[in-house]
């Protein structure tokens, strides 16, 4: 397609207009690099249709054809006799005998300087003739494509040709690219000279990448994707083509989730055709580019000059012609247009070049006071050590690159330093204690064997203590066994926290704190852990970080064994919260617990004043402390009984944690098994059990979650006596590990329901009565109010009705809004009607709305609350988006098909079917069928 173009066009039409009348003319068509020249003459010749007396005579210059004499005047020749028979063609031959055999023989083919010499006024004039007795019939539309790589021959009979146009009814286009070093030639400038217009087409506007974004995929497409295509194409056909050209080969459509990729796109034949073009340039502008590639984005006029070698006059002509060539972004910019220009220069060098080029960039930006990360960026490309700051400046580096949230750079740099470095051992142990440290976000293993390396190095045991602690805790699991070592030994050689004092205390106590931490899951230091907390007393000191974190270590245990009532949990859980504000740093600590803590116990305020700051200060979404902070907003909703909230944060977490099955990834699967225990969603509940499963299976907080979801998939599958196997196991690995709370594994709960179901109301009550007596013991409003609701649904008559009474009650001091419309509900269908049991009703029906519990709405309204008539209309509330998937799946397509229609993942169909449900407050697929069928 040829869009945006009709200036052009019209103007050469006027000139046949006007060459009709006897003025001829010479246009030159210029601009830079894939600007769209040769598409411009490529459709000229349409402008001969409709009129027999316009002949058009065409012709394609190549570089590899520059030594072909009169290679261009022959193509023109040859278009021109093309139609004509034999016996007519060998008449012209005959005729024009004197020039005709030199320009048309066959052995005209092989190139040397004798043509060149041969082309003598006679031939030039011979030609002319020829042209001139063809225009006497008609008029002539002569086209010359890439001027400035026509043989020299050519060029000359060009330019006698562009002095004497007058009287030959001729109009000659030609185009000419920007930046080529043969248009500084004296015979293309002598061409330029002569030209009566020169057309200098501009690049695309957004409407035309509209346009062909449109006729390239067959379909519309979307703004955010088109807008992507124009600003990386920067209105240039060529780079707009190849990008289209990539996204069909790859088998994407123009959907806004690909503008990303659209941006990133390198096609590798646009990179081939650049990387040629380069090749042709003079050594000043292959230098220039070479320095602008590999300074990349941290290029600076005098840099770039300095490292090119180039002084200002040799740097300005050179920033001129890769301006003209349409390489760099904006004219006395050194930067490029496009990435895929970059790797064309990339490739255009040999690895001694780059090398070359990559150290002395590096020594330069070091000279010159560049931030490490810039000068750290060039050593890692350069294979052996040059500079004796090498180190140094790696190290550095590092350093800014953990406090900007980017360890997978950090570790990148400090491995090289290990590698460059020659120290060795208090030296070397430091530098592994930084790689280290820099490991433990997303490579425990690693850590754990840098450290233990360095620690062989260390001499004094502080200095192996505070080394040992630079290995983040893990959050629920227990650590590995060579961790646990290393804790013990550190702990031995620097003594009991009491016989010490300043620093050497402090670590001994974060170090008893990580081992206390490492032992929950045995019942006898869980028990030994609260008696220890018992003894600190009610005000627990608090003022060094040590302190702290062996606090929030015995508060777990004290939560998980409910070994103090929550009350007293909560007020010591809360003084260290006063004390340890919520930044970035304690996701390499046991400082998370806390909100585990605080969860557990039902008291979840205090979390709100206390992670709002650092709510605020996050807005990217890459870093561990990004997910930690999905995690805690996913308990904190859970606490509160806001489904909806929950699933999205936990779901967020999930896509953040993918790779990480240890530690951050276990806490985000958990929270996402919560939101499925709660919302007794089964699709979402194989989804939590798939991906636990590939978590390190001996993990009670892993193995205890697996089973209350297979047991939840059993009750839905109407399988109660598995069900019920599945809670027992449950129920005794916690046991057995002294796990007494009722609130973070309800499986008592679970399995009340199961035994109510199965007819066996004996074994209920009791499991029920046991429940509440562990949650009385507790203490946490949550707990206790369903506790009470349970035994109140399994009482008749009065009794039953007193104790929903008092569920109710306890609960309205519950932080959880879902637990109180349950009992809500319980209390209003004992009732059975009548005033007090419609009110009750309706406001569980409100919070089991607000709650994202359509489940719970539905109950309600049979029992005196809101009709379900008032769930929203489809056109409302979903997306665009939304609406066509949900259109799909009410034809009936399954996810897989609907994702091959769009053009998008299965995943991606699933997530907004899912979202569809919530916002509708429908249960799947079918409800949302009846739902739209029925709008």
């Amino acid at each position: 397609m040829l869009l945006e173009r009709t200036t052009e066009t019209s103007l050469v039409d006027a000139a046949l207009t006007a060459a009709g009348r006897g003025r001829s003319s010479l246009i030159l068509v210029t601009g830079p690099l894939g600007i769209g020249r040769s598409a411009l003459l490529r459709s000229l010749p349409a402008l001969a249709d409709g009129h027999d007396d316009i002949r058009v005579l065409r012709a394609n210059a190549a570089p590899m054809e520059q030594d072909f004499a009169f290679g261009v005047v022959r193509q023109l020749f040859e278009s021109l006799l093309s139609g004509s028979s034999e016996d007519t063609r060998a008449r012209w031959m005959d005729a024009h005998a004197s020039f005709a055999r030199h320009v048309f023989a066959d052995d005209s083919a092989s190139p040397g300087a004798d043509q060149a010499a041969a082309a003598t006024e006679a031939v030039l004039h011979g030609l002319l003739s020829l042209l001139a007795n063809v225009s006497a019939d008609g008029r002539l539309l002569v086209l010359v494509d890439d001027l400035q790589w026509s043989d020299v021959p050519s060029l000359r009979w060009l330019t006698y040709l562009a002095k004497r146009l007058h009287g030959l009814r001729a109009v000659v286009v030609c185009t000419l690219r920007d930046g080529d070093p043969r248009t500084h030639h004296t015979l293309v400038r002598e061409v330029r000279e002569a030209a009566t217009q020169s057309l200098r087409p501009a690049s695309l506007s957004l409407a035309a990448t509209r346009e062909l974004v449109r006729a390239h995929f067959g379909e519309p497409g979307d703004d955010t994707f088109v807008h992507a295509c124009h600003e990386t194409a920067a209105g240039n056909p060529l780079f707009l083509m190849s990008i289209l050209l990539g996204m069909e080969h790859a088998g994407l459509r123009p959907l806004a989730e690909h503008a990303d990729r659209a941006r990133s796109l390198r096609p590798s034949q646009l990179r081939k055709r650049l990387a040629g073009i380069l090749r042709t340039q003079a050594q000043p502008v292959r230098d220039l580019a070479a320095a602008i590639a590999v300074l990349g984005d941290h290029v600076d006029p005098d840099n770039v000059a300095r490292l090119a070698c180039l002084d200002p006059v040799g740097y300005t002509a050179a920033l001129r012609t890769l301006a003209a060539l349409g390489l760099v972004a904006a004219p006395g910019e050194p930067r490029f247009v496009h990435r895929v220009v970059r790797d064309a220069v990339e490739s255009t060098l040999t690895m001694v070049r780059r090398e070359q080029l990559h150290d002395e960039a590096a020594a330069l930006l070091y000279a010159s006071g560049r931030p490490a990360e810039q000068v750290a960026a060039q050593l890692m490309a350069v294979v052996t050590r040059h500079q004796p700051w090498t180190v140094d400046v790696l190290r550095s580096a590092a350093d800014t690159a953990l406090r900007r949230g980017a360890p997978d750079a950090a570790v990148r740099y400090l491995r090289r330093a290990l590698l460059d470095s020659a120290a060795q051992g208090v030296d070397r142990a430091r530098l592994l204690v930084e790689l280290g440290t820099a490991e433990r976000v997303f490579d425990p293993s690693a850590c754990e064997r840098h450290i233990a390396q360095a620690i062989g190095l260390l001499p004094e045991a502080r200095d192996r203590a505070a080394a040992v602690l630079r290995i983040a805790p893990t959050p629920l699991g227990p650590a590995p066994s060579g961790v646990v070592d290393l804790l013990r030994q550190a702990a031995e050689g620097l003594g009991p926290a009491a016989a010490l004092t300043g620093t050497d205390r402090d670590l001994a106590l974060r170090l008893e704190a990580r081992l206390r931490h490492c032992a929950y899951e045995n019942p006898y230091e869980l028990a030994d852990a609260t008696e220890r907390l018992r003894r600190l007393g009610s005000a627990p000191p608090l003022d060094t970080g040590g302190e702290r974190e062996l606090t929030i270590a015995l508060l777990l245990a004290a939560t998980f064994g409910a070994g103090l009532p929550a009350a007293d949990v909560v007020r010591r859980a809360e003084h260290v919260l006063d004390r340890e504000p919520a930044t970035s740093a304690r996701v390499q600590s046991t400082l998370p617990l806390v909100v585990i803590t605080m969860v557990a116990a039902d008291s979840v305020e205090a979390l709100d004043s206390w992670l709002a700051v650092e709510y605020r200060a996050r807005e990217r979404h890459t870093t561990p402390t990004d997910a930690l902070v999905h995690i805690e907003r996913a308990l904190i909703h859970i606490a509160r009984g806001r489904l909806d909230q929950a699933r999205e944060q936990s779901e967020t977490a999930l896509r953040m944690t993918e790779a990480d099955r240890h530690g951050l990834g276990t806490v985000a699967t958990l929270a996402h098994a919560m939101v499925a225990l709660e919302t007794r969603d089964p699709a979402l509940a194989r989804r939590v059990v798939r991906r636990a499963e590939r978590i390190r299976g001996e993990e009670l907080t892993v193995t205890a979650m697996l089973r209350l979801l297979q047991a939840a998939g059993e009750v839905a599958a109407g399988d109660l006596t598995g069900a019920l196997d599945s809670l027992r196991s449950c129920g005794r690995r916690l046991d057995a590990a002294g796990w007494q709370n009722p609130v973070l594994f309800p499986w008592r709960p679970w399995a009340i329901g199961v035994h109510r179901r199965l007819g066996d109301l004996r074994a209920a009550r009791s499991l029920a009565e046991e429940e509440h007596a562990r949650a009385e013991r507790w203490g946490a409003p949550v707990g206790l109010g369903r506790a009470l609701r349970l035994r109140g649904r399994l009482e008749e008559g009065g009794r039953g009705t007193a104790l929903l009474r008092q569920a109710v009650t306890v609960l309205r001091g519950s932080a959880h809004q879902l637990e109180l419309a349950r009992a809500l509900l319980a209390l209003a269908e004992r009732l059975g009607g009548g005033v007090e049991s419609e009110a009750l009703a309706r406001e569980a029906a409100t919070l089991a709305t607000a709650c994202g519990a359509p489940w719970l709405v539905e109950r309600a309204a049979v029992g005196g609350g809101p009709p379900l008539s008032a769930v929203p209309a489809p056109q409302a509330v979903l997306t665009r988006t939304e609406r066509r998937v949900a259109a799909f799946a009410c034809e009936g397509l399954t996810n897989q098909e609907i994702a091959e229609t769009m053009g998008v993942s299965s995943r991606a169909v699933e997530k907004h079917l899912t979202h569809s449900y919530r916002k509708l407050g429908i249960a799947g697929r079918r409800e949302l069928i009846a739902l739209i069928s029925g709008t």
